[in-house]
C-alpha cells in the first residue's frame, strides 16, 4: 500500500434519505482507492459511532455522503474540531449549498439567474404560489437531492399532495418556477477561487422524468456527454457553474444542475458539494470526457482533502498526512 495519503477512510452510508446512493459511491470510490494502491477503508457514519472515528485512526477522509448528515456541514464542523482533513467543501459552503433557498438567495444576490420561488410553511399559500409562479411549476424540500420528495405539478388540484409529500421532509416546501428545456450538469474541480468546469453532461430522461429511479437504477436514461452545445454557449455556462460554484464558497470538487430554456437562457437549479459516484453519477462522466479516469478523479479528489477552518499549519489529532 501507497504511504503517500496514509491511513484513509471513506465515509458513506450515513442517516439520510439517499443513504443507499451512498453506499454505492462509497463502494465504489473505496475499490478505486485501493486499486490505486491507497490504504483505504469503509466507514459507514449510519451505524458507527463519533467515538469510532476517534479511534479509527484516520490520516484524512474521503466524504462520499449525501444529504444530511454528511453534505449539509454537520459532518465537517465535527471534522474540524478533530482537525482531520477532509475533502470537498467546508462547514459554511456545504451548509448553503444543502439549503435550496439560501443557495438562490446567494445566488440573486450575485446577478446569477435562478427560476423565481416562493417558500412555503403550511398550505395557506399555495394558491399564491400558484399565481406568482404559474404553472407547471416544481413543488420540492430543499434540505433534500436525488428528487427526494419533488413533484412537478401542472394544475392547481396536485398543490396539496406535493406540498405533502415535500412537508416529509422538510418544515419548509419549495415552490420553484418550472424551466422547460434541456436539463445540463457541470462538473466542478478545485476552488474556493479557480475553480474548474468539466465538458458538460446532458440528461435525456424517458419524457423528461429524471426522479430517483432514472438516476440511479433505469438503464432508459440517456447522458450526452460532452453536451451537445454551441462552443460560446458551453463555455458561458462552464463560466457561470464556476462562479456559482465560487460564490457559495464551495472547493475541493462539485457539481451544478441547470435547466436551458428554449431561447439558449441558462438557468441555476441547485449546488451539490458532494455528488454520486456510482456507476450512473454525472461527475466521473465529465471526468471520463476531459480524459480522466474514475480511478484518477478520486486521487484528485482525495488529494484536497483538508480543514478548511483550522489554522494554516495546525496538524491533524490522528498524526496528519499531508500531501
Amino acid at each position: 500500500m501507497s504511504n503517500r495519503f496514509g491511513h484513509v477512510g471513506v465515509l458513506y452510508g450515513g442517516q439520510s434519505a439517499e443513504r443507499e446512493v451512498s453506499l454505492m459511491s462509497g463502494r465504489g470510490v473505496h475499490e478505486a482507492l485501493r486499486r490505486a494502491g491507497v490504504d483505504a477503508h469503509l466507514f459507514d457514519t449510519g451505524t458507527r459511532t463519533l467515538t469510532d472515528l476517534v479511534n479509527a485512526g484516520f490520516d484524512r477522509v474521503f466524504i462520499a455522503l449525501h444529504g444530511r448528515y454528511g453534505e449539509d456541514g454537520t459532518l465537517q464542523g465535527m471534522l474540524e474540531l478533530m482537525k482531520l482533513p477532509y475533502t470537498g467543501s467546508g462547514p459554511l459552503a456545504s451548509s448553503l449549498s444543502m439549503d435550496k433557498v439560501m443557495t438562490k438567495k446567494v445566488w440573486l444576490h450575485e446577478g446569477l439567474p435562478t427560476p423565481d420561488y416562493v417558500v412555503l410553511t403550511d398550505e395557506n399559500g399555495l394558491d399564491e404560489a400558484v399565481d406568482r409562479l404559474g404553472l407547471p411549476l416544481i413543488m420540492k424540500p430543499p434540505h433534500e437531492g436525488s428528487t427526494m420528495g419533488v413533484t412537478k405539478v401542472t394544475e392547481r388540484a396536485q398543490m396539496k399532495q406535493a406540498y405533502r409529500l415535500a412537508a416529509r421532509f422538510d418544515a419548509a416546501v419549495l415552490a420553484e418556477q418550472f424551466i422547460e428545456g434541456r436539463e445540463l450538469t457541470v462538473p466542478l474541480l478545485g476552488g474556493p477561487s479557480g475553480a474548474r468546469g468539466l465538458p458538460i453532461v446532458e440528461i435525456v430522461a424517458p419524457g423528461g422524468n429524471y426522479d430517483y429511479e432514472h438516476k440511479y437504477l433505469s438503464d432508459e436514461t440517456q447522458y450526452i456527454c460532452p453536451a451537445q452545445l454551441d462552443a460560446g454557449l458551453a463555455d458561458r455556462i462552464r463560466q457561470l457553474a464556476e462562479r456559482s460554484y465560487e460564490v457559495l464558497g464551495c472547493e475541493g470538487w462539485g457539481r451544478a444542475d441547470f435547466m436551458l430554456d428554449a431561447r439558449g437562457r441558462p438557468w441555476l437549479l441547485e449546488m451539490n458539494t458532494s455528488p454520486g459516484m456510482t456507476s450512473h453519477s454525472l461527475v466521473p462522466m465529465g471526468a471520463k470526457a476531459a480524459g480522466m479516469s474514475y480511478e484518477d478523479l478520486c486521487l484528485a479528489i482525495l488529494e484536497t482533502a483538508s480543514c478548511k477552518v483550522a489554522a494554516p499549519g495546525v496538524e491533524s489529532m490522528q498524526g496528519g498526512a499531508q500531501s
